[in-house]
């Protein structure tokens, strides 16, 4: 199991993957690629926890708590007329980071 809990609440059991790539395909940022059979997780500091590579795999080899990242700070922000996308507790750098952070 791959715990991304540093950047963000993404696991991958690459002991369940097939190989069918749903999560390559969907994720807007890249955050898997195919390694031979199976996916790898090459770049998990990018995940938005927007859900798509759990909601497309289909041996639960992905699991995400999306609505708590990046992806969910947007859309509030886009609801609500912001113009700056903030998300974390500001403790830490994060994928909605602004210019002036």
């Amino acid at each position: 199991m791959i715990n991304a809990y540093v950047f963000n609440t993404l696991q991958y059991d690459p002991k369940l993957c097939i190989g069918c790539r749903m999560c390559s395909i969907v994720c807007p940022h890249a955050v898997f690629a195919q390694n031979g059979r199976v996916a790898q997780l090459v770049r998990p500091e990018r995940c938005i926890e927007c859900g798509a590579c759990q909601r497309n795999c289909p041996t639960g080899a992905i699991t995400v708590d999306s609505g708590v990242g990046c992806a969910t700070a947007m859309i509030r922000a886009a609801l609500s007329g912001k113009e700056e996308v903030t998300c974390g507790d500001g403790s830490t750098a994060s994928c909605c980071a602004t210019k002036d952070e």
